[in-house]
């Protein structure tokens, strides 16, 4: 059975009466025979203010194949991706948006988009990936106004201003995610970064969590004046300002969530391995990873185990960082992450709070029960991504 983004009983019945009452026609999926898994993420991150006010609103609409007409403008696409907002901040592993919220705004493809999606492959599950027609593509991005009118049905000069056109290759049955970024922060250049991922082809382990990083900011970011950034905001920490183009990465485990907050024997503050800024190279970067029960006590059924990641500029010492937990002023030298569950109830100036790399969910006779994941974070200008995956689990006994 192909698998469809479809929630629960409750959402067939509403669809059902729904179009009973009013004649309308369902969905229709078009079998794809041989496809690709593409994930698509808006990271136009900016903000319009007098600094910038003549740049576009990063609001877009996704083309593949599109149809032009004699002037060149799309009239037609073979897949659209329409209201593509900025991608949230983090990217949970089910699909969240799709039957969720009022607005049309999408924080990624495919997102809200009712499509077919990516299978089970080797127990990881790809449904927040769109299936799409391997081979070689036409892939357009469009600046839109941000209503709620759909692309072809704009105003006609409202469907001129072209981000991106260029052309992709998706090879069969393969795992994609594209980023629109911003390139070089002082000339405002614009592109595309499409990664071919490789987790579900790794002899990862189920009891290991594992993550890798990713520092895709603009060239120039960091060295740019502070007020020009807007990156001293509150829980953005020091990591508002960017960090340095090459970083080293280094990780504590806290056992739980404690005013004492104990770290865990052998990982507090690990070297992992350095973290260059490049967003032109499609390598995969290695992944790191520590045990699910790194705390012994924890029993080896449920953890409420806490990570905490610093970025440190080459030569800076873990042990002694010359930075308060009030200080987000660091000249791109040092910034942390911490992955708290419950999120977000706890931070500091300096820190930014994401949620934790471990999924605490009713399994079997347990409730909760602790599962590993597989995560990439995504340092993009100032701003910080967690997206995470996970293998299918049990469902609940009660």
């Amino acid at each position: 059975m192909l698998p469809l983004r479809i929630k629960n009983v409750t959402f067939y019945a509403a669809v059902a009466l729904l179009w009973f009452a009013t004649g309308c026609s369902k969905v229709e999926y078009k079998k794809i025979d041989d496809p690709a898994y593409l994930r698509v993420f808006n990271n136009l991150n900016y903000k319009i203010g007098v600094d910038n006010k003549d740049e576009m609103l990063p609001f877009l609409t996704m083309l593949i194949d599109p149809e032009m007409d004699q002037d060149g403008m799309p009239v037609g696409a073979q897949i659209k991706g329409d209201f593509l907002d900025k991608r949230d901040p983090y990217a949970p592993p089910y699909p969240s948006h799709i039957g969720s919220g009022t607005s049309v705004n999408n924080p990624e493809y495919p997102g809200r988009e009712n499509v077919l999606v990516g299978p089970v492959l080797n127990g990881f599950d790809l449904s927040s990936w769109a299936q799409i027609p391997s081979g070689k593509h036409r892939i357009v991005f469009m600046f839109r106004p941000k209503n709620t009118v759909p692309f072809f049905n704009l105003d006609p000069k409202l469907k001129k201003s072209f981000l991106i056109d260029t052309t992709m290759v998706l090879d069969s049955k393969e795992v994609y995610t594209l980023h629109v970024l911003q390139k070089d922060f002082l000339t405002k250049r614009n592109g595309i970064y499409l990664r071919k991922e490789n987790f579900h082809k790794l002899p990862l382990s189920d009891s290991s969590i594992y993550v890798n990083f990713y520092n895709m900011s603009a060239k120039g970011y960091w060295q740019a004046d502070n007020d020009a950034k807007g990156g001293n905001e509150y829980g953005k920490g020091a990591m508002g300002n960017g960090v340095k183009d090459q970083m080293n990465i280094f990780v504590t485990l806290y056992k739980n969530r404690t005013v004492s907050s104990p770290k865990i024997s052998g990982y507090n503050g690990k070297y992992l391995g350095n973290l260059t800024r490049n967003a032109d190279v499609l390598e995969v970067s290695p992944y790191y990873s520590f045990p699910l029960f790194a705390d012994a006590s924890a029993g080896g059924i449920f953890t409420d185990m806490w990570q905490r990641f610093d970025f440190l500029a080459p030569g800076m010492d873990i042990r002694n960082i010359p930075y308060g937990p009030t200080v987000n002023q660091t000249d791109g030298n040092w910034a942390s992450i911490n992955c708290l569950t419950p999120y977000p109830d706890y931070r500091q100036w300096n820190e930014i709070v994401m949620p934790n790399m471990i999924v605490n969910i009713h399994s079997g006779k347990y409730n909760p029960r602790s599962f590993a994941t597989v995560n990439t974070i995504e340092i993009v200008n100032g701003n910080v991504y967690l997206s995470t995956i996970q293998r299918k689990y049990a469902p609940p006994v009660y």
